[in-house]
């Protein structure tokens, strides 16, 4: 049984969401916050599998909760959702920590399959998604610190990745799946599914979107 706590303002908005993830067998709500502060509290106390966050709301904003409740270290996961499928803020939410984005007007089976997603520690953005969301928002990456202040030294995040693993991580980050990966490579699924668990748990990223922001951080998108 999945358990999903659901943050958002909007009490119709939360009536929404709890009928419809209540009619599934294999989900459950444990919870409802009207703000960040009570949904980082919340998520606290009663640990959800996932946290449904909207961003915009009163007080504590979804982007400041989802800070929180990543660095409090427990097994909860955020999926962010938000108006609009480039938000200024979902960018922000991402960087924060969430484990996806989706937007509030995607059909019911997109936002049940991404909560099961999120739920097993798989992202939940589209590769496509990902990709534009990135390239519109990558002018708000920091300069990427280079530790003899030479451009060519390679970020030390990435130190420990094989060529192939390096390999992958890019083409992750340019929005490819993991059957367009394989298909390029000649690898069978399986070993790429490998490869990306392995990447991820090199570079101590929760999830393939937390690659993807680190290849653009490093700079990796984009070298040739």
């Amino acid at each position: 049984m999945t358990t999903v706590l659901i943050a958002d303002d909007q009490p119709l908005q939360r009536f929404g969401f709890r009928m419809l993830l209540e009619s599934q067998d294999d989900m459950t709500v444990v919870g409802e916050a009207s703000d960040g502060a009570e949904a980082t509290r919340m998520t606290a106390e009663l640990h959800p599998d996932v946290v449904l966050m909207d961003v915009r709301m009163p007080g504590l904003d979804g982007i400041e909760a989802t800070r929180r409740i990543v660095t409090g270290g427990g097994p909860s996961r955020v999926l962010i959702l938000t108006t609009f499928d480039l938000d200024e803020y979902a960018y922000s939410g991402l960087r924060a920590g969430a484990s996806g984005f989706l937007v509030k007007d995607a059909q019911p089976e997109e936002l049940l399959s991404g909560i099961r997603a999120v739920a097993t520690g798989d992202a939940v953005v589209a590769p496509s998604l990902t990709r534009r969301l990135l390239d519109a928002y990558v002018h708000h990456l920091p300069a990427a610190a280079e530790p003899d202040g030479s451009p060519d030294s390679p970020d030390p995040r990435l130190s420990s990745l094989t060529e192939r693993e390096t390999e992958i991580l890019r083409v992750m980050g340019q929005g490819w799946t993991n059957t367009e990966i394989a298909e390029r490579f000649h690898l069978a699924e399986s070993t790429v599914k490998t490869h990306v668990g392995r990447i991820l748990a090199k570079t101590g990223s929760r999830d393939r979107v937390q690659a993807v922001i680190l290849a653009y951080e490093t700079k990796l998108v984009g070298q040739k």
